[in-house]
């Protein structure tokens, strides 16, 4: 005899996973990672991950998956694709300003090599004031091309890694769109 009103709840077993992202990447990770089978773990709200400044850029998201899924082994390997490409992705955006910072900082120690050497020249028995000039002004220099250099050389990486940017998009469209195909 059943009891009215209870309803038997099929058992369902679910894999899990945890992403970390940039909050900034969250939705997009979801809707990424929804063509392969996951969804958001309602059990666990999103939490912010802070790194060692403090700082809480990071998100922590949860997923989960049913086990019985069908074509799970393509769809682990859309996934995988999926992530390396959006690694690719951070790699490449961090290219834009890796460097240039670079450039920048090694610019500005050079500038201070030559400041060292004004400093010394203008210190040294007797003093060298024409050398302490002529050190100076590279030294100045170095000192200021550095912020011109940085906003110069970003535009020009940004123009040329934009279109490479945008065909991975395209890849992880194209990848996600297969995933989602073999779900339904």
């Amino acid at each position: 005899m059943e009891k009215a009103g209870v309803k038997k709840r099929e058992f369902t077993g679910y894999e899990y996973k945890t992403v970390t992202a940039e909050s900034s990447r969250v939705s997009f990770l979801i809707d990424g990672y929804q063509c392969f089978g996951w969804e958001v773990d309602d059990n666990f709200p999103y939490s912010q991950k802070s790194d060692n400044a403090g700082n809480q850029k990071k998100m922590l998201i949860r997923l989960k998956r049913s086990r019985k899924i069908i074509n799970k082994m393509e769809l682990t390997r859309l996934q995988r694709n999926f992530e390396a490409c959006v690694g690719d992705i951070d790699t490449l955006e961090n290219a834009k300003t890796s460097t240039a910072a670079l450039c920048a900082v090694t610019t500005g120690f050079i500038g201070t090599v030559f400041m060292a050497g004004s400093v010394f020249a203008v210190t040294a028995e007797p003093p060298q004031v024409i050398l302490c000039i002529l050190l100076a002004i590279p030294a100045f220099l170095g000192w200021i091309l550095p912020c011109f250099m940085y906003k110069s050389i970003v535009r020009k990486q940004t123009e040329k890694l934009t279109p490479l940017i945008e065909e991975k998009y395209d890849e992880i469209y194209a990848i996600c769109e297969k995933g989602n195909k073999l779900l339904y």
